[in-house]
């Protein structure tokens, strides 16, 4: 039954706007009605009032002085002798028909008029109209008005989302771009090609139609594009990948249609597509078939590069840093002529970045941009101008004029580990995590073809304990065998020292990172490098695909024969690496005491100070060995 109560209350609400301003207007017009009644319903006689018969005789008595006749609200408003002149006059009620009334005022010769309020009534109908059909317009309005801006924005669904610049002013020239000197190179002649096209067409080369930025995030890529966009003085369109893609079908492909279109009526131009792999990824991947948008895009993408009626004077800038995702047809030459590869710089790219982020900060003389593009291995143009700000920051915080060194080395500390720890108090724990931190840092001195140590600190930072800093002596795209294995003996450094003061049994899970770090490289010698006895094999497949559904089922390229003998090679080196660590540390147990305890007392030591005590005991035990012989 309530059920049925429910559904017959929701029948009985407005379907639409519209019907819930038909109830407003209905409910208005019944208070209107309501209000604009005749007034004798609402009556009320008061306690001193005049009566019909008592207005007659007051008349015949002469204490009358003048009479008002309403016939349409049936009243007579009597003015009194002996009343005040700004006093009200009394209202009296009349009968339908009242000839004794006028016959007695005519007789009696008192000043009577008859007064008609219809013309107020109606004045006051048309004024409560007015008041309903006003705000129902208003809001008739209203729905129009949403309806229009609906309609329009379907109409403008297909239309191109690009960001035009008739002369793009990024504020971005190549001057403020550092590090990367080939990759700017090869777009100097891009905008060469927009500004003095005569000179490569009277040798006939063409235009490039494209350029594919391709490198790892944070190198610049984008960077380069505003400062093309800067450079050139040519219309320019900047747009996203993702901004193509829709889930409604067509959506996406007129759009493109729609920026092509733009760009042909202002070229010679420049379009800017960044994090293109959103629309470019390869056709045919997933399981099932089906139309994707995503491709119908792609398509159109592909036409208006290089179909069948060209697009003469546009120049396409695209960056990604998933090429291997990309479709081959976007990649072809006539598509994307040039692949221009902008790769994390080296040391002399890193410092020529730090001065292009330095210009507006404030540098203590004594800070040298070199020693810091040293220690800062692999970072890229977005990390080191993050490094300098996290320095400036810590400057401000610190209420200092200049940023220092030790700001520039905190700051690289907190972006590379995390923000600084709560520093342990001498206990158990801090000891052995000194005697685990002392152990890498002793091996990789020890070990010549190990990366110079930068700092050893048990300052806690992110999730670590303690740490150890390493210098490279400089930027290597190649390492050898022996170095691989320097660094696999150090890393088992913190275990082994582990072992040597408090045994095997109270061995700690410090080293999990560690074991995790070396085993992976440990096993990319034999699989990838050939450097083990193996043989020399290839075992790690590079080109794995990375989309669902291309190789249902992945299947193993060696036998199970070939994956023991792998899994017995990487433990092999591992067990190797982990004895000459035991051997280094048993040897140097008396240096690996001193330096322990000198940790533990300044929680942070040096690498030059580092090195140069262990040389002082290397020395002092050669001369021991001198005199006992």
């Amino acid at each position: 039954m309530r059920g049925l109560q429910k559904k017959a209350l929701m029948r009985q609400r407005p379907a639409s706007g519209l019907a819930f301003t038909g109830a407003i207007a209905a409910g208005w017009i019944m208070l209107q009605s309501t209000l604009v009644a005749s007034p004798a319903l609402a009556q009320r006689r008061e306690p001193n009032a005049l009566t019909y018969g008592e207005l007659i005789e007051r008349i015949d008595a002469g204490q009358v002085e003048r009479v008002e006749i309403d016939p349409t609200q049936r009243v007579a408003r009597v003015q009194l002798e002996g009343q005040q002149a700004d006093a009200p006059p009394q209202e009296v009620p009349l009968l339908d028909q009242n000839p004794e009334l006028i016959e007695r005022l005519r007789a009696n010769r008192v000043e009577f008029e008859v007064i008609s309020s219809a013309d107020s009534r109606v004045a006051i109908g048309i004024l409560a109209n007015l008041l309903w059909i006003l705000p129902l317009m208003a809001l008739m309005l209203l729905f129009l008005r949403r309806s229009g801006n609906a309609s329009n924005q379907a109409m403008n669904f297909g239309k191109s989302r690009a960001r035009f610049q008739m002369e793009a002013k990024t504020g971005i020239t190549f001057v403020d771009v550092a590090g990367i000197e080939e990759a700017k190179e090869e777009l100097q002649e891009v905008v060469t090609f927009l500004k003095q096209p005569e000179r490569f067409t009277a040798v006939g080369a063409r235009i490039p139609k494209g350029v594919l930025l391709v490198g790892p995030p944070g190198t610049g890529k984008t960077l380069l594009a505003k400062a093309i966009a800067g450079e050139a003085g040519v219309p320019f369109f900047s747009i996203s990948g993702s901004e193509f893609v829709e889930m409604f079908v067509g959506v996406g492909a007129s759009r493109v249609r729609d920026l092509f279109k733009k760009a042909k009526d202002n070229a010679p131009c420049l379009i800017f597509i960044d994090e293109i792999d959103a629309v470019g990824r390869q056709r045919g991947t997933g399981i099932g078939g089906g139309n994707d948008e995503r491709e119908q895009t792609l398509n159109q993408l592909l036409t208006e590069m290089d179909g069948f009626e060209g697009n003469t004077g546009i120049i396409i800038i695209a960056a990604t840093n998933r090429p291997d995702v990309l479709d081959a047809a976007l990649l072809r030459p006539g598509r994307f002529d040039r692949q221009v590869i902008v790769d994390a710089p080296d040391v002399k790219g890193r410092q020529e970045i730090l001065k292009v982020h330095a210009r507006n900060k404030k540098l203590d003389p004594n800070v040298s941009l070199d020693a810091v593009a040293r220690r800062t291995p692999g970072f890229t143009g977005a990390d080191l101008a993050n490094l300098l700000n996290e320095a400036a920051i810590l400057t401000a915080r610190r209420r200092k004029e200049a940023i220092t060194l030790l700001e520039i080395d905190d700051a690289i500390d907190r972006v590379v580990a995390g923000m600084e720890g709560t520093p342990l108090v001498d206990s158990k724990s801090k000891r052995l995590i000194a005697y685990h931190e002392v152990g890498h840092a002793l091996l990789a001195t020890l070990l010549k073809d190990h990366d110079p140590v930068q700092k050893v600190t048990l300052i806690p930072r992110g999730q670590a304990r303690g740490l150890t800093w390493f210098t490279p002596s400089e930027d290597q795209g190649l390492i050898s065998r022996v170095q691989l294995l320097a660094r696999i003996t150090a890393t088992l450094g913190g275990r082994a020292a582990e072992e040597i003061v408090f045994g095997k049994e109270e061995v700690t899970t410090g080293a999990g990172q560690d074991l995790q770090q070396l085993t992976n490289l440990a096993r990319q010698m034999v699989t990838r490098f050939g450097m083990s006895d193996l043989g020399l094999l290839s075992l790690d497949n590079q080109n794995s695909e990375v989309f669902l559904g291309r190789d249902l089922m992945t299947r193993s390229e060696y036998s199970e024969e070939i994956t023991a003998r792998v899994d017995a090679q990487v433990r092999q080196i591992i067990s190797h690496c982990h004895e000459q660590a035991l051997t280094i540390l048993q040897e140097n147990r008396v240096l690996m005491d001193r330096l322990v305890d000198l940790l533990i007392e300044r929680e942070t030591i040096d690498g030059d100070e580092f090195r140069k005590i262990v040389a002082e005991y290397k020395q002092s035990q050669d001369q021991d060995a001198l005199v006992a012989s």
